[in-house]
């Protein structure tokens, strides 16, 4: 899709790709047929070697069986620098560059932090910086990758995002109250959207303090798809029973919400007391 950051043709994902596409031809095989070894689709196939798709690791594990020799490593190897560079958690990436940029609605909780797509740069700043032993370099790479993530609400058909927050978020203290009031500005702006719906949720909800996730809906009657974050790692799945168990708890927060307009309300009392 358009707003997708184009790959540097020096990157690791593009010399994954293009070397992939290299030894696929070479081996006169379509991409339906490498498809069929990788067990993936044609598309797939052919976001991969576009730069468009982050390799799994099984991914790279079955290209290093079709095409290496003497036990090669080299696709394996590559993704480990793709991992790298990524400037973020492992985890996160299939969610960040294979469901969030396609879904048709996505629909968020967050009990401890602005959520990541409605964050400005300086509270996303705030809250890398004080990530332990982050490096300069980290710190920049996790911002602007946050920064980037967010063009998906910024396109000609963003999906419908649908933000439950708990109302205690508005006064903690991230980065200072210059940058408090920046983000809940930006909140109650980007609130104004046709696609985008902010609830605050009752701090006496305890349904959702077991931490954050997303559910996104998919096009083409794909299954749902979600991920949860904790304290360790993160987990993305669209297994059904996972997918239930999230859908279900979203239906017991979204119980405690407030409707829209108080939401937006009580979001405005509490920027005017970050002075």
């Amino acid at each position: 899709m358009s707003d997708e950051i184009p790959p540097d043709p020096g990157s690791p994902r593009a010399r994954f790709g293009a070397e992939m596409r290299r030894l696929r031809e070479a081996a006169q095989l379509s991409q339906a047929a490498v498809g069929r070894r990788l067990g993936c689709t044609q598309t797939q196939v052919s976001r991969l070697e576009s730069a468009a798709r982050t390799p799994s690791k099984s991914d790279a594990e079955r290209l290093d069986i079709l095409f290496g020799s003497d036990g090669s490593t080299y696709f394996t190897d590559l993704r480990e620098h793709i991992v790298a560079h990524h400037g973020g958690p492992v985890w996160f990436m299939s969610w960040a560059q294979e469901v969030e940029p396609f879904a048709l609605v996505l629909r968020s909780w967050d009990p401890l932090l602005i959520p990541g797509l409605l964050q400005t740069e300086a509270y996303a700043r705030a809250i890398f910086k004080n990530a332990p032993r982050i490096t300069p370099e980290e710190l920049e790479e996790r911002v602007k990758a946050r920064m980037w993530r967010k063009k998906i609400l910024e396109g000609d058909n963003p999906p419908l995002f649908l933000v439950l927050i708990d109302e205690s978020v508005l006064r903690r203290n991230v980065g200072g109250p210059e940058v408090m009031r920046e983000q809940l500005t930006y909140l109650l702006e980007v609130a104004q959207q046709p696609s985008v719906s902010v609830q605050l949720v009752d701090r006496l909800c305890l349904s959702g303090m077991v931490g954050p996730f997303m559910i996104a809906k998919l096009p083409d009657n794909q299954p749902d798809a979600v991920h949860a974050g904790s304290a360790m790692e993160g987990q993305v799945s669209a297994d059904p029973s996972v997918v239930t168990s999230i859908w279900n708890r979203y239906e017991a927060i979204r119980g405690w919400a407030y409707p829209d307009h108080m939401s937006l309300k009580m979001i405005e009392e509490a920027r005017q007391e970050w002075t």
